[in-house]
């Protein structure tokens, strides 16, 4: 069983920044890519950025320039450092990882519980 658990989520400035933290544990796993997503009251859940083993990375276009991602592998762990921070950016982000099992060799994704960002004045 993988756990993932996010922090760092909190009320920020309009054009302030924060960064996000989450860190996958469990044991019979190797972390194949690991990614942020966000969902906003009554919207869905969108991507905001992935990162992939070889550190290649996406970010969606509405935050492109804005944020960074970023993981240490020996920690299992993925970062998120946003800047500039909007008032739409206000969302519930969730830590996202996909896992490839060791004793099935199949690969299995896995949400953490979520962390509030919240941009207001």
């Amino acid at each position: 069983q993988v756990q993932l658990v996010e922090s760092g989520g909190c009320l920020v400035q309009p054009g302030g920044s924060l960064k996000l933290s989450c860190q996958a544990s469990g044991s019979g796993f190797g972390i194949n890519a690991m990614a942020w997503y966000r969902q906003a009251p009554g919207k869905e859940r969108e991507l905001v950025a992935g990162i992939v083993t070889n550190s290649t990375t996406n970010e969606a276009g509405s935050v492109k320039g804005r944020v960074t991602i970023s993981r240490a592998n020996a920690k299992n762990s993925v970062y998120l450092q946003m800047d500039s921070l909007r008032p739409e950016d206000t969302a519930v982000y969730y830590c996202n990882a996909n896992v490839k099992i060791t004793t099935t060799r199949r690969f299995s994704v896995y949400w953490g519980q979520g962390t509030q960002v919240t941009v207001s004045s």
